[in-house]
């Protein structure tokens, strides 16, 4: 009796046993398959991979299971993932950054934009001329030549005249790059019926010869009295300027876009192509706060909450215009002597009081505020606001488009936590003489000043201001670290500028938990390089996009 008793005894321990070391081998196992289990589905290897963090980490590879990253690392430990169905792509030595965030941008417009005649470059009247001679060349019927892209320095005084010498019979609408200024020939003045009587509107300015002929340039707000005439393109035609859009920015290696510019209806288009399986790129739509109404805003929030592909939540105010239209609000008046300070399109206490009433509904604010005495009254605005969150959390709250800043104002964007937007293509655009000439020679050196914002502790995000200039983050990206002498101590370290692109942008849209960064869990949206930047300059001026991946799929790839 009792041999069956411990005979019973001991084999109750041996299935305790079994089952113990059972699940304890499921345990290892599991843990293996974290990383092991299922397929790689892509690998990129061979290359120098920038994580995009604050400590300038570099890595050899990276392994990307379905739309995110699942490992970066070294050669060795990223390729033995590699299984028979796995894609592999072999970056040749050349860089990989997580994906481009285009952190201000018209997406639509510039789609829009791609049909219209592009001017960016043009330095002559007589290569404006031809560019628009080619341009009907191809397009021989026509309604309106529209262009984009003329650069103030282009032209000392440009005139409907010399627009009429070059087309007579229809109208001609051109946008300078600044976006604050019309130049137009005299039948796109008489379908807007603009003569001596007309008046500027609030903002804007009909600019008139001694006679008080309207020249052909219209600045601020009055450049609404031609657009207002210009045919307005369908809903289908949007639709697809959108889709020409995303596959400009896949080509330049772009995953994510702020849309600073979305106009009315734009969210729709959003919304359908994303339905449609359409939308490839990740977009954070704004809304006009200072034109839509409260309930609206409630109304827009609700229907498009955080998502990793389209949401909303950012409010844009348009508070002053740009230093080379003399619009942007200074706090000392322009060169030379005589010349305003530049035009703010809201008092202090109107500003302020959007400001908290945007920032009390969830919304975060992003004021265009390019003077320096803009950005100072934005930062009072932000400051005021900030002061009545609950337990002392800082709102990001943005500046965008910022070309001057007091010296004394550079630290409170960081203390107020306030990210600072800018387009670096500006600083070596075709407009910098105009740009230096209006500033005069001691507020031009602390133009753009990105080093020093950073170095007080704000948050960098870039952005291409497209279609007022290029679609081109790199070119941006070498603006940013290869700035002209006058300006040269505000210029960034290359692995600063491409954060500014990457994780910075991420930021500025409250999604670096999800992307920005190569790293683990994050999303599988990379762009790799056709040259190691971080090899010297010439790398970096030789480089273009070879291939982008996006949700873990290549949506580019060059062919040579």
């Amino acid at each position: 009796m009792l041999a069956r008793l411990a005979a019973a005894r001991l084999a109750g321990l041996l299935v305790i046993a079994i089952v113990a070391s059972t699940v304890i081998a499921g345990l290892i196992v599991g843990a293996q398959r974290d990383d092991n289990a299922g397929p790689v589905d892509l690998i990129v290897h061979n290359a120098k991979v920038y994580v995009a963090d604050d400590l300038g980490t570099m890595a050899e590879a990276v392994a990307i299971r379905g739309n995110k990253i699942l490992k970066v690392g070294s050669e060795r430990e990223i390729m033995r993932y590699r299984r028979p169905q796995t894609t592999v792509i072999d970056a040749k030595g050349a860089a990989v950054l997580p994906g481009f965030d285009d952190a201000h941008a018209s997406l639509v417009a510039g789609g829009l934009a791609r049909d219209a005649v592009q001017l960016f470059g043009a330095s002559t009247l007589d290569e404006i001329r031809t560019r628009i001679e080619n341009w009907i060349a191809a397009r021989p019927d026509a309604q309106w030549i529209t262009g984009v892209g003329w650069s103030i320095d282009a032209v000392d005084e440009p005139t409907r005249a010399q627009l009429d010498a070059i087309v007579s019979d229809r109208p001609v609408r051109l946008l300078s790059q600044d976006g604050q200024r019309l130049w137009v020939n005299s039948q796109a003045l008489t379908l807007a019926a603009i003569t001596r009587r007309t008046a500027s509107p609030p903002h804007g300015t009909i600019v008139r010869d001694r006679r008080g002929d309207a020249t052909g340039v219209l600045t601020g707000s009055a450049v609404s009295l031609i657009d207002r005439v210009v045919p307005k393109p369908t809903r289908e035609e949007r639709a697809k300027a959108l889709q020409l859009a995303i596959r400009d920015a896949q080509r330049q290696g772009i995953t994510s876009a702020q849309d600073l510019g979305a106009a009315p209806g734009d969210m729709d288009l959003y919304d359908a192509a994303r339905d449609a399986g359409l939308l490839g790129l990740r977009v954070y739509a704004a809304v006009h706060g200072d034109k839509t109404p409260a309930s609206d805003l409630d109304a827009i929030a609700r229907r498009y909450p955080d998502d990793p592909l389209l949401k909303t939540g950012v409010a844009t105010v348009a508070f002053d215009g740009s230093v080379e239209s003399q619009t942007a609000a200074m706090l000392s008046p322009y060169s030379p002597r005589g010349s305003g300070d530049g035009d703010a399109h809201l008092t202090a206490e109107q500003l302020a009081a959007l400001v908290a009433t945007l920032d009390g509904r969830g919304w975060q604010v992003a004021i265009d505020a390019a003077g320096d005495r803009a950005v100072r009254t934005a930062l009072d605005a932000i400051g005021a606001a900030v002061k009545t969150v609950p337990g002392g959390k800082t709102p990001r709250h943005r500046i965008e488009g910022i070309a001057t800043v007091a010296a004394e104002d550079i630290l409170r964007f960081g203390a107020l936590g306030v990210i600072a937007s800018m387009q670096p293509l500006h600083a070596t655009g075709d407009e910098l003489l105009t740009w230096t000439q209006n500033l005069g020679p001691e507020r031009s050196l602390i133009g753009w000043p990105a080093r020093s914002l950073s170095a007080a502790g704000a948050h960098l995000a870039f952005g291409t201001d497209w279609p007022r200039l290029p679609l081109a983050p790199l070119d941006g990206l070498r603006a940013a670290v290869q700035r002209p002498d006058l300006h040269a101590p505000e210029q960034l370290t290359l692995k600063s500028a491409i954060n500014g692109w990457t994780s910075g942008a991420a930021w500025a849209s409250f999604d670096e938990h999800r992307k920005g960064r190569v790293k683990a869990e994050m999303l599988a949206d990379l762009v790799i390089l056709s040259h190691d930047i971080f090899a010297g300059p010439a790398k970096l001026a030789a480089a273009d996009v070879a291939m982008t991946i996006f949700d873990g799929k290549i949506v580019y790839r060059k062919t040579s």
